[in-house]
């Protein structure tokens, strides 16, 4: 992993990036922007993907694997991710050309330029609420810039370029990088303690939080039930704090919550109060809705049209996203990759499934985070699923921890016969197969390629026959 050097100079002109980890959802949003302001763009990832053909049909010239070859002689700015190694072939040559090297938030930082900033940070929920917020902006007749975490699925793309004056972008907290941005609007989803690899410790991490809500010029939103963002809040010095949730002292507050199909609720702020639905289920995206209406309220927009447009947001990809049903079983991809997450993501599965069971095919991400959390992640999993088919450990930027796989997690469930410890794919592919039966879900859980089990999963599911072998958890 290379942690972000924030001090290096930003280029002020730019005509030729390469994009080392181009296939990102991050960073393959900045390169569509870099070809949108016409600069020639190249790029290389580790596997191809989607993303990368759609960069190349807009004229990118991109690149399966990472070597120096792939780095042009016309090239004069280089953007990494923070998940390549020190060693990565293109980053060596870049150094040693003397090229600008810089990390993806600088160029982003470099794409907004004095642009009016709405940036949404937490460690959960922002891909969602940056989503919510753009699409809402652009029901309101707005047209902003954006750069999201996820592609926001009504528009089919991460990121865009629009004619006003606003920029929203999903800013990062797990480096730091949310620091960087000269930020109008800070949206603060909640501060669940996460990434303390790279903070050191709690208070670190609340203290970044309060340093982000109060560099904002006009307002920080930020959620009143959150445990650690009430932390964030009482260190908060800004003039104009603006809380949400369902707590009875937020400034906007979401109430009257049901999910008995799609989730409803109603928004109240100033006395007024304005019932709203969403095509997305859960009780968190209902928190989340009031989160991207508060924001919207600071921007100078009336309650009721904010709520009306927020109601036409319809997803991300990777955010409880249906991929395929075989003989009456729906399968699922979920981005969770944080017990706080993981939880949301099956109770909100809980509230559609109706007689069915969820059967959970969970990858957990990172050696430390699994390390760290891997009880949490056993309890929420047993609690809220019918069983659980564990992948081994996806390391990302990490190197191997010994001891520390998808066992650690399979063995703290206090009931073995709840989960099932599989590493090798296509095994666990059939078995979640076998066990499965009509009505039930399957849902991938994870932030690394978990989603790519899924082809697997639907030709077992076909291959099996009309009834299952099994039947999980019983």
């Amino acid at each position: 992993m290379i942690r972000p050097d924030l001090s290096l100079p930003i280029p002020e002109n730019i005509e030729a990036a390469h994009f080392i980890g181009i296939g990102g959802s991050g960073m393959s949003g900045l390169a569509r922007m870099f070809l949108e302001r016409g600069i020639r763009v190249s790029g290389s990832d580790r596997a191809d993907s989607r993303a990368l053909r759609e960069l190349a049909e807009l004229g990118a010239t991109v690149h399966v694997g990472h070597d120096a070859a792939n780095l042009g002689d016309d090239v004069d700015t280089v953007v990494h991710t923070g998940a390549i190694w020190p060693e990565n072939p293109e980053f060596l040559l870049a150094k040693e050309r003397g090229l600008h090297v810089i990390h993806r938030s600088q160029a982003l930082h470099w794409l907004i330029g004095g642009r009016r900033l709405v940036s949404v940070a937490g460690a959960h929920g922002k891909t969602t609420s940056t989503g919510m917020i753009v699409t809402a902006l652009r029901a309101l007749d707005a047209d902003p810039t954006f750069v999201n975490g996820g592609v926001i699925a009504q528009l089919g793309v991460s990121s865009g370029t629009g004619s006003d004056d606003l920029f929203v972008i999903e800013a990062d907290e797990s480096d730091g990088t949310f620091l960087l941005y000269d930020t109008s609007v800070a949206l603060i989803t909640n501060v669940d303690p996460d990434h303390l690899d790279h903070w050191g410790s709690r208070d670190a991490f609340y203290d970044a939080f309060a340093r982000f809500g109060d560099r904002a010029r006009e307002a920080v939103v930020i959620s009143a039930d959150d445990d650690g963002a009430r932390r964030v809040t009482a260190r908060l010095t800004h003039a104009h704090v603006v809380t949400f949730g369902e707590s009875a002292d937020a400034t906007v507050r979401v109430g009257d919550i049901r999910t008995d199909g799609p989730v409803s609720f109603a928004i109240t702020h100033d006395g007024t109060t304005v019932a709203g639905r969403l095509a997305v289920p859960g009780t968190h995206n209902a928190i989340n809705a009031a989160g991207a209406v508060a924001v919207l309220l600071t921007l100078g927009f009336a309650l009721e049209p904010a709520v009306r447009a927020v109601e036409g947001f319809a997803g991300t990809l990777r955010r409880f996203e249906l991929h395929g049903a075989r003989r009456g079983v729906s399968v699922y991809d979920d981005y969770a990759h944080h017990p706080t997450e993981v939880e949301a993501a099956l109770v909100a599965a809980r509230t559609v499934v109706g007689d069915g069971r969820i059967i959970a095919i969970q990858q957990p991400h990172t050696y430390s985070r699994t390390q760290e959390m891997y009880r949490e992640f056993a309890q929420v999993l047993e609690d809220h699923a019918d069983h659980t088919v564990m992948l081994d450990v996806y390391g990302a930027r990490e190197d191997p921890v010994p001891g520390v796989t998808g066992a650690l997690v399979s063995d703290a469930f206090a009931d073995p016969a709840h989960v099932h410890y599989v590493p090798d794919w296509q095994e666990a592919a059939d078995y979640t197969a076998s066990v499965a039966r009509d009505g039930d879900f399957v849902i991938t859980l994870g932030c690394g390629n978990v989603n790519l089990i899924i082809p697997q999963v639907l030709e077992a599911l076909d291959s099996i026959g009309p009834a299952g072998a099994a039947d999980a958890g019983e």
